[in-house]
């Protein structure tokens, strides 16, 4: 029964990240000729200008999909549907207010934020946001309710739909706008978000009006049972919003401050603003847009996590939460140990694949390479936190780190040699303390045992290998073709194989790890066909 249950979760979290690497692909596929357009003085002019967004985006809606989900799953796990539904409809009241005021404060307060960041082009791409907030509320309500129900599809098409058209909509606005100057263009490209959002929406309701039937049977279910009053579904998505809410806003907060850091410092110390801007749109258009591919991952099997581990802990199933939590950690590091060994290997290469009008800024991907794992690590221990209604340690494991990040930053960010690498190494120090802080509350409480070894050691000295071999596959097929693309496509081919075959011999994967894994029995049997022995 727990392995079915463990299977259930994986799957939905399998639905999650698949949909996030599909919308990590097309932002790669739209962000090349938006880069080669804006250059990099034009990304960062967008990347100061999202960053604000995100930071009103956590506030009014970035907590709403894990409480609403949350709140859902222990309902539903009591088969209390009328209730479950009354959260839906509290949560669309409570963000969507958060959002008209989010959006109100953007709009009208685009040139504060201009004179803070020291950075005249911003102001437009702010305000052409601002609706963009409302309109996410109202998504986050829909996605937290249907991922509470244990249907992670809803959410899968939406955002896949929703980021298809951003895409487009970014680069023809970009396109059109680009004569008139980086400001313009650059709001033409943040209002490609807004519009993506509004499609999202579309589909999101449509999915809601399908399925009333099935919705309203469940709930007639419940009659006669005890109802929960509104106000007090109200009460409790606060309490269970402000803390996840108030965890994600830190490092909301910590990239505004990045940035004003960023534009002012480098200003002061002898860089012009229009290099300042071009060094911040390599970290902002290039580093964070490459790491946070491999990091998505782990944030979808956080966001199944969190209902799927309430659930468990609403009907007191202790071991099945430990068998989740175990398997969700070794699945995080098992997949971006070795993206952050490739990524950083590979780094140049890659940058000159995706913009080859515009490939500076892999030294950013090599030193910060790391940061992939330990962002990873954060996004599961704080899901997994949040699941079993722990909410405030993820609060202070992202305050001590964003501390320490800010110190960083201010000792480095003046030395000529590091300059923007210091939003990179303080980025990294930030999320290692942060996830250390977490995964040590989660072993703890939990209960579990440490197996450093499979954990940790394993897919450590397996991306270490398969990291040789990318460097050595890349450039002999470079030796052979002299075409950076075919070479960057075998290098990664032959280390994926390198690696999970590394990995199996040294039974790095566990038979447990291949049963759950999609076409899992198949690869079991192909094993056993192979005289492979493969038992826990």
């Amino acid at each position: 029964m727990a392995q079915k249950q463990n299977s259930g979760f994986l799957l939905q979290a399998t639905i999650l990240a698949t949909a996030g690497l599909i919308v990590r692909f097309v932002g790669f596929l739209y962000r090349i000729p938006m880069q080669n357009i804006l250059m990099d003085e034009g990304t960062g002019v967008y990347g100061q200008a999202y960053n604000v967004y995100l930071l009103f985006f956590v506030i009014s809606s970035a907590g709403i999909p894990a409480a609403v989900s949350k709140m859902v799953a222990a309902r539903v796990a009591l088969n209390e549907y009328h209730n479950a539904h009354t959260v839906f409809k509290a949560a669309m009241l409570f963000s969507g207010s958060l959002g008209f005021i989010s959006m109100c404060i953007l709009f009208f307060g685009a040139d504060y934020f201009a004179v803070l960041f020291n950075s005249v082009h911003v102001a437009y791409s702010i305000q052409a946001l601002a609706p963009t907030v409302f309109i996410v509320t109202m998504l986050a309500a829909y996605r937290g309710y249907f991922q509470g129900l244990g249907n992670a599809v809803p959410t899968a098409v939406s955002q896949v739909v929703e980021q298809l058209i951003n895409a487009i909509a970014t680069i023809v606005l970009v396109y059109i706008l680009i004569d008139e100057g980086i400001a313009m263009a650059s709001a033409g490209g943040t209002a490609g978000t807004g519009i993506g959002a509004v499609f999202g929406l579309v589909v999101m309701a449509y999915i809601y009006y399908l399925g009333r039937g099935r919705i309203k049977r469940n709930i007639r279910k419940n009659k006669g049972m005890q109802k929960e009053p509104f106000g007090k579904i109200i009460v409790e998505l606060i309490k269970t919003t402000v803390p996840i809410i108030a965890g994600t806003s830190i490092f909301g907060i910590t990239n505004i401050i990045d940035m004003q850091m960023a534009m002012n410092i480098l200003q002061y110390t002898g860089h012009t603003y229009m290099e300042a801007l071009r060094l911040f749109g390599q970290f902002s258009g290039k580093y964070v847009v490459i790491t946070t591919l491999p990091v998505s991952i782990a944030m979808a099997m956080s966001t199944a996590l969190i209902p799927s581990l309430s659930g468990s802990t609403a009907v007191g199933d202790t071991q099945n939460t430990k068998n989740k939590i175990d398997m969700a950690l070794r699945m995080t590091i098992l997949i971006t140990m070795p993206a952050a060994v490739g990524i950083g290997v590979m780094a140049d290469q890659i940058l000159l694949f995706l913009f080859p009008n515009n490939p500076d800024g892999g030294v950013l991907l090599q030193v910060g390479a790391a940061s992939i794992l330990f962002m990873s690590l954060y996004q599961i221990g704080t899901g997994v936190l949040q699941g079993m209604g722990k909410l405030m340690v993820p609060i202070i494991a992202a305050t001590i780190g964003a501390t320490i990040k800010i110190a960083v930053n201010f000792f480095l960010l003046s030395s000529p040699e590091i300059n923007i690498l210091a939003l990179v190494i303080s980025t990294t120090i930030c999320y290692a303390i942060a996830s250390v802080i977490n995964l040590s509350v989660v072993y703890r409480s939990a209960k579990l045992k440490l197996q450093l070894g499979t954990v940790f050691v394993k897919p450590l000295i397996c991306a270490i290998v398969m990291g040789m071999v990318c460097y050595v596959a890349y450039f002999a097929a470079f030796f052979v073709t002299g075409m950076n693309s075919v070479s960057l496509l075998v290098a990664i081919s032959l280390s994926i194989f390198s690696y999970f075959t590394s990995m199996i011999m040294i039974r790095g994967i566990t038979q447990r790890d291949l049963i759950v894994f999609p076409s899992g029995e198949k690869i079991m049997r192909l094993l056993d066909r192979l005289g492979v022995s493969y038992k826990d």
